[in-house]
């Protein structure tokens, strides 16, 4: 049932962090692999994995389709790229300004324009994956962009569930709590830093609010992505799967 041998996979935000980790849990059960990331280590990645590599921002929309054109037909979309940083509303600054645009940008135009983009190509039986957040279903201070962005994706996964359910595709999101990432612990420094504390003192609150203790590493949350490729969830589509240990239990 995780046999992918003859599926092509394309995960974009793949260079690193939890876009990697998805890419080598496909990569293991034999999927042809297209990984995308504006970053050119993807390339490194790629190899590693006997993988297609693309360099492109997905808020470019030119190049979005100058790579589909290149990877032809394909059967699972993992739409992984994201940026996460604080937005504080009392930060009259431009730079402030300019990381919420951003950040709104690439969380959800480019998931839109993504998967506009692979639509097209996309086979019978197709699979639109998107990665939203424990944050996508709770607040969180100071991150107004990120959150929002989130809370998005959910919503644009439960509306492309009815409007692609004609045509035999799925649309799911997985929303993965904290996560041992470059992303999320630079959010822990930035986070303890403006509580003048420690952040091992942070991050033991931030667990402490799980049901399940631990920093989750990003291999710990691939299965859900894995088990949205395959055939056991042909039946699943406009559902959001929390992997947060519990952080919220809904």
């Amino acid at each position: 049932m995780m046999d992918f041998e003859n599926m092509t996979v394309v995960v974009t935000g793949a260079s690193r962090g939890i876009g990697r980790a998805i890419a080598e849990g496909f990569a293991s059960f034999g999927a042809h692999l297209h990984l995308l990331a504006d970053d050119p280590s993807v390339l490194s990645v790629a190899d590693g994995l006997f993988a297609s590599g693309h360099i492109a921002d997905v808020t470019d929309s030119a190049a979005l389709e100058d790579v589909f054109a290149k990877i032809g037909d394909i059967d699972v979309l993992v739409n992984n790229a994201g940026l996460e940083r604080l937005t504080p509303l009392a930060d009259l600054s431009e730079d402030n300004e300019r990381i919420f645009r951003r950040i709104i940008d690439i969380n959800i135009t480019g998931t839109f324009l993504t998967t506009r983009h692979a639509l097209p190509r996309m086979r019978a039986n197709g699979r639109v994956i998107s990665t939203s957040s424990a944050w996508g279903r709770a607040p969180e201070p100071l991150f107004s962009a990120y959150v929002a962005s989130k809370h998005a994706i959910i919503g644009l996964t439960k509306t492309w569930a009815k409007e692609l359910g004609p045509r035999g595709i799925t649309a799911n999101a997985v929303a993965p709590g904290w996560v041992r990432t470059d992303a999320s612990l630079r959010s822990l420094e930035e986070m303890a830093d403006r509580q003048s504390r420690s952040q091992q003192d942070m991050l033991d609150d931030i667990l402490s609010g799980q049901a399940l203790d631990g920093l989750m590493d990003p291999a710990d949350v691939v299965g859900p992505y894995l088990f949205l490729a395959s055939p056991m969830s042909v039946n699943i589509t406009g559902q959001t799967i929390g992997v947060d240990r519990g952080e919220v239990p809904f």
